[in-house]
């Protein structure tokens, strides 16, 4: 997969409108500074347009699918047409399905459920937690991070060459790293898994929210996804793709909706017949306003130009990275090496630096919202650090003291909502933190590192 920026000037393309873009956050050293939100890897702010949607459709809010009234009605009709905005927004083939669910993790913790039995799964040990760990009912072969997108490809024939040729196989394989933001090769990946008689699942939840997303161009078997990251909050999101093995399986959840007749036996047990539609897996009442931000927010991308957005994250990607390689002590991390196409996510360390101190600076000092830790990627980290699994680190919680270097990492990520004063000040932050030091001094506090009050580490 490639990212292009032919023909695009990138200065014709504005910010979309965010909400929080002018929140102000107080500063340690004194005063506010407008918030500068830089952890879209982890939640993207909503979206304006997504937000006013939602307020406009709120007071008409019912039941979908079970209720006679109008506002049911109407709800209903705004469900499944929500269904095929996301449908057309992934390029859907006429036979795929698309099912609702809570997150990418839970996307993918359905698959993993509807898998046959006896299923082979291979999976690298790159991917972020939601895509690693769900397999634990199959025979799951683990892949060694790849250090160029060929290998990638080399690795995974070699891996699927040695497999039972008779049974049912699983790739499952990000879009874009959640820790460095390099693009996989998923064609290439589909066309070796489908060579080799294997399935394949595209974990899209850092790549939709940067990047076109075609099932059909790709040859994926399916997507996952979430809302959270497309700039659509309340808790949703998709698995989109092959109906077969959905169909065959038991209902991820079983309740009403997932069922269309449930009858008593004569032996006193029951029998029930399920829906072989999405509804099969989306048991419950539904999210109804987190389904319709994912479909306004796709919307919004697309009526936006995708391309358009594509070519100015693409500028904004350079800048970041040609100011991190001005400061000497910042080492960005990387699978396949500086000329790979990525995303807007970039990880870093600083030499003599705890990660997650450096990150504290960042927001106290410079109202600078960002990532430390390990990401929930955390053998894709170490790899990138070249630490051993006993080594000190883990996700969101630093054992290090302040002051002291971390097995942990920053994260830096923007998109289609990033202004430019964001990155020019985050660039300036991390000049003078490493040149100058923290002005405040930290301490470590239920595992986060933490301002201490009154605690002046240097005048300015």
């Amino acid at each position: 997969m490639s990212v292009s920026t032919a023909a695009i000037d990138p200065s014709v393309c504005a910010p979309l409108p965010v909400l929080g873009q002018d929140v102000t956050v107080p500063l340690v050293t004194g005063g506010e500074v407008t918030y500068a939100a830089l952890d879209y890897a982890a939640s993207a702010p909503a979206l304006q347009r997504v937000w006013d949607d939602v307020a406009a459709y709120a007071p008409y809010y019912g039941s979908v699918h079970r209720g006679a009234g109008y506002l049911s009605q109407l709800s209903t009709d705004l469900f499944e047409n929500s269904r095929r905005t996301v449908a057309e927004f992934l390029g859907c083939r006429a036979e795929d399905q698309v099912v609702f669910t809570r997150s990418t993790t839970d996307s993918l913790n359905l698959l993993a459920a509807a898998i046959p039995a006896n299923c082979q799964v291979f999976v690298y040990e790159t991917e972020h937690h939601a895509s690693l760990l769900p397999w634990r009912d199959a025979q799951v072969t683990y892949l060694n991070a790849p250090r160029t997108p060929g290998q990638a490809v080399e690795t995974l024939e070699r891996a699927l060459a040695d497999r039972d040729p008779y049974g049912p196989a699983l790739v499952c394989v990000t879009g874009a790293s959640n820790v460095t933001g390099e693009l996989w090769p998923v064609k290439e990946l589909a066309a070796a898994a489908h060579a080799h008689g294997a399935r394949i699942v595209l974990d899209a939840a850092q790549l939709a929210p940067h990047h076109p997303v075609d099932i059909a161009e790709l040859d994926v078997d399916w997507v996952a996804f979430s809302g959270h990251k497309l700039y659509a909050p309340f808790g949703s999101g998709v698995l989109a793709g092959r109906a077969d093995w959905l169909q065959a399986a038991e209902p991820y959840l079983a309740g009403g909706g997932a069922s269309r007749k449930v009858a008593r036996r004569a032996d006193g047990g029951v029998d029930v017949d399920w829906h072989t539609t999405a509804a099969r897996h989306e048991a419950g009442s539904p999210n109804v306003i987190g389904v319709y931000s994912i479909a306004s927010a796709c919307k919004a991308l697309t009526e936006a130009g995708f391309d358009s957005l594509v070519a100015r994250e693409q500028e904004l990607v350079g800048r970041v990275r040609e100011g991190l390689a001005e400061v000497p002590e910042v080492q960005v991390l990387s699978l396949f090496g500086d000329d790979a196409p990525r995303v807007g996510v970039i990880s870093f360390v600083v030499r003599g630096w705890n990660s997650s101190h450096f990150a504290a600076a960042l927001s106290a000092e410079y109202g600078i919202g960002v990532r430390d830790g390990l990401f929930c990627a955390h053998p894709l980290v170490r790899t990138l650090l070249g630490s051993e699994p006993q080594d000190p680190g883990e996700c969101g919680a630093p054992e290090a003291e302040p002051g002291e270097r971390s097995l942990n990492a920053i994260r830096v990520s923007f998109g289609a909502g990033t202004p430019d004063e964001h990155i020019d000040r985050f660039l300036r932050a991390v000049t003078e933190l490493v040149r100058e030091g923290a002005q405040w001094k930290y301490r470590t506090e239920d595992g986060r590192c933490v301002p201490d009050r009154g605690e002046v580490a240097r005048t300015v």
